[in-house]
């Protein structure tokens, strides 16, 4: 049995080490417990009384959240905060952390990337030389870049740095977000049905929600150009996978490329992985070695503000704060 005031549990982690959080933590009079949490019940058996409590992927659903005796404050490795039950947790006045701002190059650099890659059809041609045919002409028609349109769906910190990298490559870029009423001169606001119908590349950056889940389903996809990309970097069930197999199969778009999927990993059987105009990449996105630096450290002193009884940098559920 531990002597130390605090008792903190990292229900799950794919990092290699928890040094970092380790070292931060050790400021106060604490005991740090890393476990390989997948379920609710997994959760529940070892961080009921935890005081505070770092996350990755494990389900806080309001059964685990109800199960949770003491905890102030639960902080995610990460910017979503969807396998968290926030009203469940403002109920029980448990702060919700996250880190909204660790990975906006490298995330906007990915996309920007899959942008390009689908625009010149990189993958198809090293695909091509690799199974012995030197031939330019197999992804025919490529088109000039320069005065294309980007349509972004959501206008958050990652977004508006693919707009800023896009412009600097003559892109024009248009977005939608029905919670921005200002932009700077980078972008244009526009409708959903324009950005849908004006796009040559639409990149996804919205949270997952109920009301955006699926969020490019059959209807939307039928909207967009022939010659357009879907893009996502933001998570995966925001694209319905059987609509987008029928629309890259039977040609109501070009292409599409994306760092997310609906099941991680997926199914290896999952025909999208057949087809010749997808792109995947395994969700890797948010990574370089500074932003895993930066991740880790800041959902640690989450933690650690809380503690000392300070606010953390980002509050995800701010109505605790005034109770």
């Amino acid at each position: 049995m531990s002597n130390k005031k605090f008792k903190i549990i990292i229900t799950d982690c794919d990092h290699p080490s928890v040094d970092i959080e380790r070292n931060i933590l050790s400021k106060i009079d604490s005991e740090l417990i890393l476990e390989s949490c997948r379920t609710e019940d997994d959760v529940i058996a070892v961080a009921s009384d935890a005081d505070a409590i770092i996350n990755q992927y494990a389900p806080f659903t309001r059964k685990v959240i109800n199960s949770l005796q003491k905890c102030k404050v639960i902080s995610r490795y990460g910017v979503g905060v969807d396998n968290i039950d926030i009203q469940a947790a403002t109920e029980h006045n448990i702060i919700v952390a996250n880190v909204p701002d660790y990975c906006v190059d490298e995330v906007s650099t990915h996309a920007f990337s899959l942008i390009l890659a689908c625009a010149r059809r990189i993958t198809i041609l090293d695909r091509k030389i690799r199974a012995q045919k030197w031939d330019f002409t197999l992804v025919k028609p490529l088109f000039r870049t320069q005065g294309q349109t980007i349509g972004l769906f959501g206008l958050g910190r990652i977004a508006r740095m693919v707009a800023q990298k896009a412009t600097g490559f003559g892109f024009k870029v248009i977005a939608y977000d029905p919670y921005i009423s200002k932009v700077d001169d980078k972008v244009e606001l526009v409708s959903l049905d324009r950005l849908l119908s004006d796009s040559d590349f639409i990149s996804i950056h919205a949270p997952l929600t109920e009301e955006t889940k699926h969020a490019f389903a059959e209807k939307k996809l039928k909207m967009m150009k022939k010659t357009a990309y879907l893009i996502n970097t933001s998570r995966g069930p925001l694209v319905d996978e059987q609509a987008l197999y029928v629309a890259l199969k039977e040609g109501w778009i070009a292409g599409a490329a994306l760092d997310v999927m609906e099941k991680e990993p997926p199914d290896w059987n999952n025909p999208l992985l057949a087809l010749q105009n997808l792109i995947v990449t395994p969700h890797i996105s948010f990574y370089s070695e500074e932003s895993y630096v930066e991740l880790k450290t800041k959902t640690a002193e989450a933690v650690l503000a809380v503690l000392r009884g300070e606010i953390p940098r980002s509050v995800v559920n701010p109505q605790v704060l005034k109770s």
